[in-house]
């Protein structure tokens, strides 16, 4: 079920779509495009014998009616807008046990064309992945909105200020301090090697003659075995990275696609980015996307950010400039030898800010929140950003609102179960919704924005009666 509400004074319920006649077991993920005509929908399909992937609907704002569907795998890609008319979904294709390849691709949201030259499809990017990871939670960040951001983060400030600071607990009676929290590892943000660093076309070959005559030692296992065959393949068959990959012109049409991937084991540690270059933002063209030589099979990533942790949220700044990343931190000295075995995760979340304009992280995390699933179970904690106030659900049946600038917590909001999803008004910071497994959805106020309705609200009758009888005396 999706559902669709007014933003007024008193939100109201304005129109809810059933999506189980097409077979959706529940919904997931919801995004309005730049212009809120339309609205893109994620959830869970139900395909035959019990598979389970996803599947985007696009529904129009005018007359609320169903205008596509396009088949998404895995359904935690989410999907995403590209433009006004376009969006990106994803599919997964199995080369191995733990190797499989991730193929973006760019859907035209009305399927009902006509000309021949604008096609309803065509992919963007196909990357491999190594080691059971996948590529999920895609989003495109605007390069264009960078020099004229809605706030800038000074770390010296926010450290100043974060010291010692009351943490109010919203729908409780209770009020407690904020503990001061141990510094997290560090992200290491990584740049791609380049074309240069690529081994020679024997390699491959190389390898296999080595496991022949039993020069490899020790004996490699099958996953070990697998893994390094597909490096050594990818490494040979994938198009360079794109240089220059910060923008340097204010008027930049340049977008990024953002999204959690991984290199050593499923659970999705790094964030990959992509640059999408302007030809590349429309479905007219050839099927396939850009031309590339016969030998390159795979896209490159521009840029990796190794978060060292279980990424379980991410959510961009209303002016695309910072990109705020919840994860769980990994034991600081973890080595992983199976890529199905990742290590067991911390129960408290940190919030890294990284900065997109110069692909830096702004150095301290947001803490307060906590999660306690272990990998296997982990699901995603959406969040939200507004132009002051960063909001994030937890498992701590809570849902936390910071302060962007000096990254206070300022209040904990109270719900009965897991918290799943904030969001912020968009025409209204000072409003925050929260959705729970206690299956409520709540409606946040500041305490300035409640002043600012109540005055709003007329005087009563008896009042102006009162004033009208002192002026007749």
């Amino acid at each position: 079920m999706d559902m669709i509400w007014s933003n007024e004074l008193d939100i109201s319920l304005q129109h809810s779509s059933n999506m189980r006649p097409y077979n959706w077991s529940y919904t997931q993920f919801s995004q309005f495009n730049s212009d809120d005509s339309l609205l893109l929908v994620s959830g869970v399909f139900v395909g035959p014998h019990n598979s389970s992937s996803g599947e985007i609907a696009v529904i129009s704002m005018e007359n609320f009616t169903l205008l596509s569907r396009v088949r998404n795998k895995p359904y935690d890609v989410f999907g995403c807008w590209l433009n006004e008319t376009n969006l990106i979904s994803g599919n997964l294709h199995r080369i191995g046990r733990i190797t499989s390849c991730s193929v973006l691709w760019l859907n035209n949201a009305f399927q009902g064309i006509e000309s021949e030259n604008v096609n309803v499809v065509k992919r963007l990017f196909k990357i491999q992945n190594l080691n059971a990871s996948t590529i999920r939670t895609v989003m495109v960040a605007d390069c264009s909105r960078y020099d004229s951001p809605d706030l800038l983060l000074d770390y010296e400030e926010q450290l100043a200020a974060s010291s010692t600071c009351p943490v109010f607990d919203l729908g409780s009676d209770s009020e407690e301090e904020e503990a001061k929290p141990k510094p997290p590892p560090e992200p290491a943000v990584q740049e791609l090697p380049d074309a240069g660093g690529v081994p020679e076309e024997h390699g491959l070959q190389q390898l296999f003659d080595d496991i022949m005559e039993g020069r490899v030692r020790p004996a490699m296992t099958e996953t070990e075995l697998e893994t390094k065959v597909a490096e050594l393949f990818v490494r040979s068959r994938t198009k360079p990275p794109e240089p220059n990959l910060l923008p340097t012109d204010s008027n930049s049409k340049t977008k990024y696609l953002i999204f959690t991937t991984g290199c050593l084991t499923y659970s999705p540690h790094q964030i990959g980015i992509k640059r999408i270059l302007p030809h590349q933002m429309t479905t007219a063209g050839p099927v396939l996307g850009e031309e590339r030589r016969s030998d390159e099979f795979f896209d490159s990533l521009d840029h990796v950010i190794d978060i060292h942790g279980h990424i379980i949220g991410m959510g961009l700044s209303p002016d695309h400039r910072y990109l705020y990343v919840n994860s769980r931190a990994w034991p600081q000295d973890c080595v992983i030898s199976d890529p199905m075995q990742p290590p067991p995760i911390a129960e408290e979340i940190d919030l890294h800010v990284f900065d997109l304009k110069t692909m830096k992280e702004v150095k301290r995390a947001l803490r307060a929140h906590r999660a306690y699933t272990p990998n296997e179970e982990c699901f995603f904690i959406f969040l939200d950003v507004s132009r002051d106030f960063v909001a994030s659900g937890a498992e701590d049946r809570h849902g936390y609102i910071w302060d962007r600038h000096y990254n206070i917590c300022l209040a904990k909001l109270q719900h009965d179960n897991v918290v799943n999803s904030v969001a912020f008004s968009p025409v209204e910071q000072e409003l925050l919704l929260t959705a729970s497994d206690d299956t409520t959805i709540k409606v946040w106020r500041s305490p300035r924005a409640v002043r600012v309705r109540q005055a709003r609200r007329p005087r009563p009758r008896k009042l102006l009666f009162s004033w009208l009888m002192n002026q007749k005396s």
